[in-house]
Order: C-alpha cells, then structure tokens, then sequence
C-alpha cells in the first residue's frame, strides 16, 4: 500500500482555504504518485483556533465531510481525513472520518484524550466511543488524535484486534517533539504495527507545531520521516505482510499474561 501524508500548514481560522489547499495538494499528488491513502492532520480546517469553534465547527461535518468524499470518489484514493471541529446539536467534537476509494465513510472518530495544556476540554467534548478497527482495501486499520498517542491502552487495544497500521493525526507542537517521535516508535514496537503520522506544521497563535510526520515499520525502523518546521509530503510503500512475519518472530502476544497485569 502506498501512503501520500500531507505535513501541512494549516491557516488558522480560514476553513474554506484550507480546503483549497488541500484539493491542490491532491491533485498534485494523485498525478505525481498515484498512492493507495492519503494522510491528513488534526484540526486541518481551523487549526486550534479554540476561542472561534463555535464558528468554526462544521454541523455534522458538514461541508468538509462532503468535501473529502467527492475526491476521495474522483480520484479512487483512500482518505484518512485527519480531524476537523464537528458539531453535533450542543457538542463540538475533534473528529476524524475516514474514507474509502467510493467515497464511503468507514468511520468517525472523535478524540477522546483532550489537551489540559491547551484548555481543550473549555471548548471541545471528549468521544465517547472506544476506539474501533476499520478496513480499507481489505487491510485492518486503527486510528488516534495527537494526545491519544499518550495513553498505550489504545494502540494495544486496537492490535489485539489485528490493527496491522495506526494513524496517528496530529497537531502536535515542538516543545514536546522529542516526546512525540518516541511514543511513535514505542507504539510500533510494542504492538509490532506500522505506525503512521501526519503532524501539522507552522504557527497559528504563537503556537509552533512540530512536523515529524513519520511512518514506522512493526520493527521500529523509520522508513521515513518529516523536517521540523516545513510543509511537505512524504511518500512510502507500505509491506503489511511485514507485520505478520514480526509477529511470528517475536510472539509477544502469546507471551501476554493479562491476568497479572
């Protein structure tokens, strides 16, 4: 499977030109390298713009859910479409939906750790929802949001029931970036999965995002990796038989003694 991440500045409060971005940069990277999936980042509409989502957030999705849809239909890619602010009646969720080459959406996910350092909770609700298994092209997927990467009992949660790739989608700023590269790696390793990130880039609100976008194979080797503070894409052939052959190799799984831990 080949993956396309867009490591993206996000203008802060300006929705409608994000979009434009983005189907630009789709359309480029459709022509130039014809991937399987497509990658986006967190809060890519908005960014964290907190004190403005009550504008900002979208009723259902909606119009940026239709938005991903007609090119996930046009160009016959698979679109794991980071997460946008989505209301719903009185609630503004940090939600993610992920497309198929139809245009369907296999899933939504909403953020279920929020960022006491950035006050997220004031302005956004929790999921409410475990984290799930989804398929694309018949490959067993999982998805988080940024802060989520923190707490492993999801990622486990998730290869425990045959997840081969995680995304991780994210706004994640630089003073924690070394915090941000190791938990990926960590995740990889332990759970003997691809780890796959798309990060946002640049300053909105005198907030600097990391970059680092990586993908991580199931030994935790980076098969690739995004500069610190540049807009980028970066592209790499996943081998999902790989996780198999790790897993064979090394049986962490059977060795689980769960009722000790």
């Amino acid at each position: 499977m080949k993956i396309a991440i867009y490591q993206m500045e996000v203008i802060g409060g300006k929705p409608a030109e994000n979009r434009l971005k983005v189907q630009s940069w789709l359309e480029k990277v459709m022509k130039e390298e014809n991937p399987d999936t497509i990658v986006l980042p967190e809060m890519w509409t908005s960014s964290f713009k907190l004190k403005q989502l009550k504008a900002l957030a979208e009723p259902d999705g909606e119009p940026t859910k239709s938005f991903l849809s007609e090119l996930a239909k046009k160009y016959k890619v698979n679109i794991i479409g980071g997460s946008i602010p989505h209301n719903v009646e009185t609630n503004i969720y940090n939600a993610s939906f992920i497309f198929n080459r139809e245009g369907e959406v296999v899933y939504e996910y909403s953020k279920i750790h929020l960022v006491p350092m950035l006050h997220e909770h004031l302005y956004v609700t929790g999921g409410k929802k475990a984290v799930e298994v989804f398929e694309l092209d018949g490959i067993k997927m999982g998805i988080i949001i940024c802060y989520d990467l923190r707490f492993p009992e999801l990622a486990r949660s998730l290869a425990l029931q045959g997840v081969q790739a995680l995304f991780v989608v994210a706004a994640w700023p630089t003073p924690r970036k070394y915090h941000w590269t190791a938990l990926q790696i960590a995740r990889a390793i332990e759970n003997q999965m691809y780890v796959i990130s798309c990060n946002a880039v640049g300053n909105v609100d005198d907030v600097t995002y990391a970059g680092n976008s990586m993908i991580i194979d199931p030994w935790g080797d980076i098969l690739k990796q995004g500069q610190d503070n540049q807009e980028e894409t970066l592209v790499q052939d996943v081998n999902l038989s790989k996780v198999v052959q790790v897993r064979k190799e090394v049986p962490i799984f059977k060795s689980r003694v769960p009722d000790l831990y």
